[in-house]
């Protein structure tokens, strides 16, 4: 992706409910300057938060506004990357009605076009850009195919469970734009009730809200890396909440390939902050799954498997990058 618009500088942003993480590409598509602003709440100030976050990155960048070709944003709650509007983003003080953000940001900005999108579709185009530009020939993946980490899924480990998809260079959104939304396929009919509705979905076992009900936080610190460090320690409970969290996020992984056959699966959001720890974990769970079947052992699962990169603000990145597109 990200080849469309090559020539000119984009902006993305990923904006959260806490902070705005901002990424200025260049006219090769390279990550020249960042910035992180907090988050002010309600539309008003939204809008202006986002603007300030723009001036502030491409000032640091060296260049101004006016050459850009585009903005990307990428955003929680339900988003029309047509209209570029969006509503429901209730951690952000945006409930239900719709807020013209593309248009409104615009015309801070003196005319920029921007596009809205999904946090999450962001991040896995973000991710996708960030992999292809790093790999090797013949690196992660194994085919030294060009695009080769064009085709993947970007599997957020947060308070649920999600993914984006990026599918030979395409983000696939779906028909009503619940394209990865695996975290409410139930896999379990005598499960724990799930907010959506349903009973024993995949969210309610391989999220970073089940990890810590499983684990409560007991020294202050965030759960997984609670959990984690126990189970390092030797508790013996420990491994087995590890563990068992660990086949959950497999099963979600599994899922993904089996469904789309991508090449990659990126493992992000809060839990991932873990690292290799984690990616070791899951790693193991698919290699003991497909010791029971020829045919998911064929797949190499757990080679497909790898963390999102941490150099840079990858949905930022991804939003910049569908700026391009804008």
């Amino acid at each position: 992706m990200g080849k469309d618009g090559m020539g000119s500088y984009t902006v993305g942003l990923d904006i959260g409910g806490t902070k705005i993480l901002g990424a200025l590409l260049d006219p090769a598509g390279e990550v020249v300057a960042t910035v992180r602003r907090p988050t002010v709440h309600g539309a008003d100030g939204l809008v202006t938060g986002a603007a300030e976050a723009v001036r502030d990155v491409v000032a640091s960048g060296g260049v101004e506004v006016g050459v850009l070709a585009g903005v990307g944003l990428g955003i929680p709650g339900i988003v029309d990357h047509r209209s570029g509007t969006v509503r429901h983003a209730v951690n952000l003080g945006v409930h239900d009605d719709e807020l013209p953000l593309a248009e409104l940001l615009s015309e801070q900005l003196g005319g920029v076009p921007v596009v809205v999108e999904n946090d999450l579709n962001v991040a896995a185009v973000g991710a996708a850009h960030v992999l292809e530009r790093t790999a090797e020939p013949d690196g992660p993946g194994g085919d030294g195919d060009a695009g080769a980490h064009e085709d993947l899924a970007f599997l957020a480990l947060g308070t649920g469970l999600a993914s984006g998809l990026v599918l030979d260079g395409e983000l696939r959104r779906g028909a009503s734009g619940a394209a990865g939304e695996i975290g409410h396929i139930p896999v379990d009919p005598l499960g724990p009730e799930c907010p959506c509705g349903q009973r024993g979905c995949l969210e309610r076992f391989a999220s970073g809200k089940a990890l810590e009900a499983a684990w409560p936080a007991r020294h202050g610190r965030p759960a997984p890396v609670e959990l984690f460090e126990a189970a390092r320690a030797g508790d013996q409970e420990a491994i087995e909440v590890r563990d068992r969290f660990a086949d959950a996020v497999a099963s979600a992984v599994r899922l993904l390939v089996l469904t789309t056959d991508v090449r990659h699966v990126v493992l992000g959001g809060g839990v991932a902050q873990l690292g290799a720890e984690l990616l070791d974990v899951v790693q193991d769970a698919l290699r003991e799954q497909a010791k029971v079947s020829a045919f998911l052992g064929s797949l190499r699962l757990a080679d497909r498997v790898r963390l999102a990169p941490t150099h840079v603000p990858v949905a930022a990145v991804g939003a910049a990058v569908l700026g391009r597109r804008g």
